[in-house]
């Protein structure tokens, strides 16, 4: 009809949507959680244990008080960052499995520094960050080298450079950087005073600004910047980036840098703004645990943030419910129910959007007719 309105195409298939893309989205990863938490109560229950009370103290020990509040805000921080690189690379299609690896690389970089320097604070902070940032990159640029130069699958190298960093804090803590007082334990020596992040409020520290300024940065470099249209397009089509002699290999080389850098800031983080020394088990799987928080985000940064935080309650009321009689493992078991319910409602959703648009072709082809 000549006057009538022409229906809103949906970005992804071409096909008019019933309503708006973000929306769905939306629908989808809160459908995700929900099913996830109840798969997580059908467990509960069969194991014995009353899956109400166990999430009503999962709650409370994730938000109910401001100490549980800071404690998920100290959590989340790590995983902010952590979540920020890995979606850097997976959006150049760069699959980094080691940001768990690169966040210990950072911090037995700053630890490193801390133990064996002894600088005043406007010295030594700035330091601090920079080196534990270019630690990780480092540690990310191993594989780099490998996949630009000789065509090593990262998802491999990234993987296995993890546990060599990991063996590396064994070494150190029970080495040269052993404290003395530890009666053996894995802890290295405190750090000096001046090589403690500042705090915020309470006991959350600075790095919660960093990953902001980070994600913020992040965003804007991959929407308004040449490089960030760069990393999109050899993300979404390799030849086609080639074809338009975009330089991939520089841009393996950079985009995983960068990667390993953010993750990096976050080991800094933790042995700077938590634990102020470096020990054995510094982080409980925060790199892997990005992975999950990066493809429930959709690689959006702001999204990132969002769900680092909804992570981070999750993980932090695991270890609360365990007064419960809950094991904490319960947390990850809904962590991971998670990822697989997003990834298979995804599947789904391209399917109903496949056919949507077919629906729609044939019905613009009949009109013609």
């Amino acid at each position: 009809m000549a006057g009538a309105t022409a229906p809103t195409l949906n970005a992804a298939s071409g096909s008019a949507a019933p309503f708006p893309e973000w929306l769905e989205v939306v629908a989808i990863r809160g459908g995700a959680g929900m099913a996830a938490l109840a798969v997580g109560a059908i467990f509960l229950a069969a194991t014995g244990h009353d899956p109400w009370r166990a999430y009503r103290e999962m709650m409370i020990g994730a938000l109910g008080s401001s100490f549980a509040i800071e404690q998920t805000m100290i959590k989340a921080i790590p995983l902010m960052l952590t979540g920020l690189g890995v979606a850097l690379a997976f959006t150049m299609g760069l699959w980094n499995i080691g940001a768990e690896g690169q966040l210990v690389a950072g911090a037995l970089a700053a630890s490193w520094l801390a133990l064996t320097a002894s600088l005043p604070a406007l010295v030594m902070l700035p330091s601090l960050i920079l080196l534990g940032a270019a630690g990780g990159a480092a540690w990310a640029f191993i594989p780099a080298v490998l996949k630009a130069f000789v065509g090593v699958n990262e998802i491999i190298s990234t993987l296995m450079l993890n546990y060599i960093a990991l063996l590396w804090v064994d070494y150190m803590v029970f080495g040269s950087w052993a404290d003395p007082t530890a009666f053996s334990f894995p802890y290295s020596r405190p750090f000096p005073p001046q090589a403690h992040f500042p705090v915020l409020v309470g006991d959350i520290h600075i790095g919660l600004v960093f990953a902001l300024i980070a994600a913020v940065l992040l965003a804007g470099l991959l929407q308004r910047t040449h490089w960030g249209y760069e990393i999109r397009t050899i993300g979404a089509s390799l030849p086609a980036a080639r074809y338009a002699g975009m330089r991939v290999r520089r841009n393996v080389l950079l985009v995983m840098a960068a990667s390993g850098a953010l993750a990096g800031l976050a080991g800094v983080g933790e042995v700077s703004g938590v634990i102020h020394r470096i020990q054995q088990g510094i982080s409980p799987g925060y790199g892997f645990t990005a992975i999950i928080i990066a493809w429930v985000a959709r690689l959006n940064p702001w999204a990132v943030v969002l769900v680092a935080v909804l992570f981070a309650a999750l993980l932090n009321g695991g270890f609360v419910i365990q007064t419960v009689g809950v094991p904490a493992a319960i947390a990850y078991m809904i962590q991971a129910l998670v990822l697989f319910l997003v990834l298979a409602s995804e599947h789904l959703l391209r399917r109903v959007r496949r056919r949507r648009a077919l629906s729609r072709t044939r019905a613009a082809l009949e009109v013609r007719r």
